[in-house]
C-alpha cells in the first residue's frame, strides 16, 4: 500500500495493540471519516517510504524514533548517524516508528496527543 498522493486520502499507519493507535482510530471513525489503514508492523514502510514521510511530517526519521524500543539500542544509531542509517534502521525494525500517524496527502501528523491528527482534518 503506497502513501496517499491527494489530500482526500487518509492513511493510518496502525498498531492496534498501542492505545493511542486505537484512540486515533476511534476519531477518525466517531467522524465518518474513510481511511485507509496500515498495520505497519505487518506491512513495514520501505527506506524511501520513510524519507518521504519524514518530509511530510516535516521532520527528520530521527524525531520520530521510538528510543527506548530494544531494537534502537541495537541499531547502535546517534547524532552522528545520517538520515540514511536512521531509515534503514526503522524500515529493518518498524517498531523503532512512532506511533500512529496520519498521513493527508502531503502532510502528516503523529498522533501524540491523538487530537494532533485533527490539524489535517
Amino acid at each position: 500500500m503506497s502513501l496517499p498522493a491527494s489530500d482526500q486520502e487518509l492513511l493510518l499507519l496502525h498498531n492496534p495493540r498501542c492505545s493511542k493507535s486505537r484512540q486515533v482510530k476511534a476519531l477518525l471513525e466517531e467522524r465518518g471519516l474513510t481511511f485507509a489503514e496500515r498495520r505497519y508492523l505487518d506491512d513495514p514502510l520501505d527506506a524511501y517510504e520513510l524519507r518521504d514521510l519524514a518530509t511530510r511530517l516535516g521532520r527528520p526519521i530521527a524525531k520520530w524514533t521510538r528510543r527506548m524500543e530494544k531494537a534502537f539500542a541495537e541499531a547502535q544509531l546517534g547524532p552522528e548517524s545520517g538520515d540514511e542509517a536512521w531509515a534503514a534502521a526503522m524500515a529493518a525494525e518498524p517498531v523503532l516508528m512512532e506511533r500512529p500517524i496520519l498521513i493527508a496527502g502531503q502532510r502528516a501528523r503523529v498522533g501524540r496527543p491523538p487530537e494532533a491528527v485533527l490539524e489535517l482534518l
